[in-house]
């Protein structure tokens, strides 16, 4: 059959008014698998937008056997008003609404197109993401437990990062987001993250196309060989800490850096600084583990996200 390169636009219909989502749709000149490719969840990490909009551009038809479906920016509004995290119309989380809701919030109707339109029908699912605009972070693959959870930790080798992250069903640190909803619909996901702070790194930009590039042979998608990377560090779920208070934040350790239960990893301070009387906070890990993400600005609100420590796999047969 003669291959297809097109491109469509989603509208979808908000509270506030319509949204347009542009993605790309490619099928083979052979049969094989779906997968689909989705970016942008969050609107400013540009490393992994980017990555999707050249990936998007370099896949031929003509030698693939399959299809593949590319979405460089799913929260357009986000993108559009430089928000970090939120969905602008209702500052929500948009991978913590997932698998939506047509008649809910503009965060809750987003992520049941997303849902209804991308995540539904796909064989392999790829949530391409980075360290928002205050996030320092180690590059890494996140997948959820489920009965195709071994597919997804193949799709977490093949692209190739530093770090795998398993995340157990009955403690989602990261609840409602397109991984954990593929997963329970069955299909193979990951949340792969490569750039931090907002920065747009060509480095990082290199790290999410050869990952994607992999996962396209791995799948059968090219009829290429997959490339071998060195074995990651494998994580069995994490801790989110988060202040006590509002504050001034000062990590002490650095992203990728094993610590020590105990270990100091930063503190939370008064704004008029180090002087005689002001309160500061001294923040210690609960247990060993690797910061994978760490909170690079110093203001934080009470309750406020100051890292994520990945914790050690047991061995693996």
């Amino acid at each position: 059959m003669p291959s297809r390169q097109e491109t469509h636009t989603l509208s979808v219909r908000l509270p506030a008014g319509q949204t347009e989502i542009d993605y790309v749709d490619v099928r083979g000149a052979r049969p094989g698998p779906h997968l689909t490719v989705i970016a942008g969840i969050h609107g400013t990490e540009y490393t992994s937008i980017a990555a999707a909009r050249e990936f998007a551009r370099s896949v031929d038809g003509e030698r693939l056997s399959g299809r593949v479906t590319v979405v460089p920016v799913v929260n357009v509004t986000a993108f559009w008003a430089r928000a970090p995290f939120v969905v602008p119309e209702d500052g929500r989380n948009l991978n913590r609404s997932f698998p939506g809701d047509a008649d809910g919030s503009a965060a809750e109707i987003l992520a049941d197109a997303v849902n209804r339109h991308f995540i539904r029908g796909s064989d392999a699912l790829l949530d391409l993401h980075a360290g928002d605009l205050p996030e320092a972070l180690e590059p890494f693959a996140l997948y959820d437990e489920s009965p195709v959870q071994d597919g997804a930790r193949e799709l977490a080798l093949a692209y190739g990062l530093g770090h795998v992250v398993r995340q157990s069903r009955s403690a989602r640190t990261v609840g409602g987001s397109t991984s954990a909803t593929a997963a329970d619909l069955g299909i193979p996901s990951i949340t792969a993250e490569a750039g931090q702070c907002g920065i747009l790194d060509r480095p990082s930009v290199h790290r999410h196309l050869r990952g994607l590039r992999n996962v396209c042979r791995s799948l059968g998608l090219v009829d290429e060989p997959v490339e071998a990377f060195p074995a990651p560090a494998e994580h069995d779920g994490w801790l989110w800490l988060r202040s006590d208070r509002a504050g001034w934040w000062q990590p002490a350790v650095a992203v990728g850096a094993p610590v020590t239960a105990g270990q100091v990893l930063g503190t939370v301070g008064d704004l008029v600084g180090d002087q005689v009387g002001d309160r500061t906070d001294t923040v210690t890990a609960p247990a060993d583990g690797v910061p994978l993400f760490i909170t690079s600005s110093p203001a934080v609100q009470q309750d406020g996200l100051l890292l994520g420590l990945a914790l050690p796999a047991g061995p693996r047969p």
